[in-house]
């Protein structure tokens, strides 16, 4: 217990030494360093708090802001809510919240069964799964394999005399989620969407085709098919729950996704007995997340940051675009700007996946670290574009008014850096 409270001062100590040297906000080294010193020091930090962990390929970090708002009406919640998804993160945030009784986590997708094992969870909420990182990240059937063994240990825990068994939220409408989170005792199913099915053409149970009609999917070869869901989109403005609930939900977050995200987050709130009707002004409150969906004026113009990190979410973020270019004005400048550093993947091959004809009528740029890997796939696909090398540049070759950004992680961090940390 005393290597424990040591840990847990160095873990505070250096998360604030960091974020007042300007090295960053300190979620990964003091966790790095409290670890050290008591490797079970997350376990610890995680007794006795009930905990949401929030995992998948896309919108984990929405997600997790979304449902941290949610059980705020609970009192206070301990969160990474700013995206250090690994046990160092978790770890940072729970030394930093030592008085909240709840916690919501963001989890790498990798890092599931680690994290569920340490905090013993009450909600796991499970988004999606899709390709991501390739040079260094599993095949996404891999994932959703092990996922499901994790998912499948829940069982033991559930027939356990007195043990509060994991209720898991997941999103039936993604084929692979569906698969792995079948094999936990207790699911509350979600219709979270799937715009991006090119990951889940297959039935991951038996490797036939996968039937689509609709919004419903079955496999031909086995019984695995699209679970009734519990909560849905009734229409764009309203939630639609167990017992007839009817939520209307106001966000100030752009997209279908994220009023996806907060069916999601209202599903899991509720099973820590939040009312959708107390936790839905809370989702409104939410504007940006660590620069997400931020705007910014800068030298009379308007713009706004979209991180996506893979094919999905690059799918995503162009569905956002096009509805503001639907508005009635000219369609605004499109900036795209690609990296490929450690935290990014070191394989742009992904950009032969996405299909970027939705942007043509936009003036498109390009820059980043790897903008000649995008012009060529721009080229491709026979979509008009400019490379410029540094994003003053951008500002300089664009008139005032409004200027979308898409770019992914290390890209966005970069412009967010040149816009004085937008938030």
């Amino acid at each position: 217990m005393v290597r424990a409270q040591l840990a847990t001062a160095l873990v505070r100590t250096a998360a604030r030494l960091s974020r007042m040297t300007g090295r960053g906000d300190g979620s990964v080294i003091g966790g790095r360093i409290g670890l050290a010193v008591e490797p079970r020091l997350l376990t610890v930090l995680a007794r006795g708090r009930e905990v949401a962990l929030v995992s998948g390929t896309n919108g984990k970090t929405t997600t997790t802001r979304l449902l941290t708002a949610a059980l705020g009406t609970l009192g206070p919640v301990a969160s990474n809510s700013y995206g250090a998804n690994m046990p160092t993160g978790h770890t940072t945030a729970l030394a930093q919240s030592r008085n909240a009784r709840h916690a919501v986590l963001e989890v790498d997708e990798h890092y599931l069964r680690t994290v569920l094992a340490e905090t013993r969870p009450r909600v796991v909420a499970l988004l999606n799964l899709s390709r991501d990182q390739l040079d260094r990240a599993m095949e996404v059937g891999m994932l959703a394999d092990r996922w499901r063994e994790v998912l499948g240990a829940l069982r033991e825990q559930a027939d356990t005399p007195g043990a509060e068994p994991t209720r898991v939220v997941a999103n039936c409408d993604d084929p692979l989620v569906t698969w792995a989170a079948s094999a936990a005792p207790q699911v509350t199913w979600v219709a979270a969407g799937q715009r991006w099915q090119e990951d889940s053409w297959v039935c991951p149970q038996c490797g036939a085709h996968l039937k689509r009609e609709g919004v419903d999917w079955a496999c031909p070869g086995c019984d695995l098919r699209r679970p009734q869901p519990s909560w849905w989109l009734a229409d764009d403005d309203t939630v639609a729950g167990p017992d007839g609930i009817r939520q209307p939900v106001t966000l100030q977050l752009p997209g279908r996704v994220n009023r996806a995200n907060a069916v999601t987050a209202l599903a899991a709130a509720a099973l820590f007995g939040v009312r959708p009707a107390d936790a839905a002004p809370r989702l409104a409150e939410v504007a940006s997340i660590a620069g997400r969906y931020a705007t910014v004026e800068r030298d009379g113009r308007s713009i706004r940051l979209l991180l996506a990190k893979n094919p999905a979410g690059w799918l995503e973020a162009f569905d956002m675009v096009d509805r503001i270019s639907t508005a009635g004005a000219a369609p605004p400048p499109v900036l795209l700007s690609i990296n490929a550093r450690v935290v990014d993947g070191l394989d742009t091959s992904w950009l032969y996946d996405v299909d970027y004809a939705s942007l043509r009528g936009h003036r498109v740029l390009v820059t980043g670290d790897r903008r000649y890997d995008l012009a060529v796939r721009l080229e491709v696909n026979e979509v008009p574009f400019e490379v410029v090398d540094t994003f003053g540049e951008v500002l300089a070759a664009i008139p005032p008014g409004r200027l979308e950004v898409i770019a992914n992680y290390t890209a966005f961090q970069d412009i967010r850096a040149e816009l004085g940390r937008a938030n």
